[in-house]
């Protein structure tokens, strides 16, 4: 992999506006205009229903201040502009208030396809869609709240709930049709066609089996786990969450389905 590009997150007016250069608005359109093919044919119906509400620009990047109008009269949420990556600690934080982080900064076109660091083409085109959604809502503002009040080593559980559900989460329907409600699928072309396709291996959501399954972040799921609809959210922060972290402590990770690297989770 090329070396990484140092990214610089653009800062807030007083107004709270931010101020992109044009050649990143570019990149906003082009990112927007090559996912939307595949948004029918494979988003789940609330996050379509989210991105209409949300009615984002496809040729520049939008103001979190109009995002935010629409995501406190749907469910009481609200952006937060952070530079990039961002502790534990923090993003909890803001989860516990209500508040979605979104890195203020673009990708480059060298790192068009993949970013280690969440852009704001991840963060608001992937994410902000379904926080217009009561569930969806609901489910980050208590994972929130419990992040907030585990400990370092249980967080790292947490944290596969989050990638599985939020970050990579797919709804597999009685029919077993599949839809994507990810963000982090829902952002990549790339993945979207992927996790549609006949390579990765589809489980059923089962909250010990997510919280003991490794994950990469720099490479294709080999596995996704699916819920039955966006509803189900709820039905999972009901669930004894901490409990099942200290199950999955005393039991143990599964062999992870990819190569190793020093720097898998």
């Amino acid at each position: 992999m090329s070396k990484q590009t140092e990214y610089v997150a653009r800062l807030p007016d007083a107004k709270g506006q931010l101020h992109f250069p044009q050649d990143e608005h570019d990149i906003w359109q082009a990112l927007y205009e090559r996912q939307l093919d595949n948004l029918p044919k494979f988003a789940c119906a609330e996050y379509q229903q989210g991105l209409k509400k949300l009615a984002l620009c496809d040729d520049k990047i939008p103001q979190l201040t109009e995002i935010d109008k629409v995501l406190l009269d749907s469910t009481g949420w609200k952006t937060a502009a952070v530079p990039a990556l961002i502790s534990f600690e923090k993003f909890f934080v803001l989860l516990a208030n209500k508040e979605f982080p979104v890195a203020t900064f673009i990708r480059s076109k060298d790192e068009f396809d993949y970013l280690r660091e969440p852009d704001i083409f991840h963060e608001v085109f992937g994410h902000c869609p379904l926080l217009t959604n009561p569930s969806f809502a609901h489910f980050s503002h208590v994972y929130g709240k419990l992040g907030l009040a585990a400990s370092k080593e249980d967080r790292v559980f947490l944290a596969r709930l989050y990638w599985f559900t939020v970050e990579f989460g797919l709804i597999q329907k009685r029919d077993n049709s599949l839809e994507i409600y990810g963000g982090g699928i829902l952002s990549s072309p790339g993945e979207t066609l992927y996790a549609m396709g006949s390579t990765p291996e589809i489980r059923p959501f089962n909250l010990l089996d997510v919280l003991r399954t490794p994950y990469r972040i720099d490479i294709m799921q080999p596995v996704y786990y699916a819920i039955d609809s966006i509803e189900y959210l709820d039905e999972i922060v009901k669930m004894d969450i901490m409990g099942a972290v200290a199950e999955a402590k005393k039991l143990g990770l599964f062999e992870p389905l990819f190569e190793p690297k020093s720097k898998a989770s």
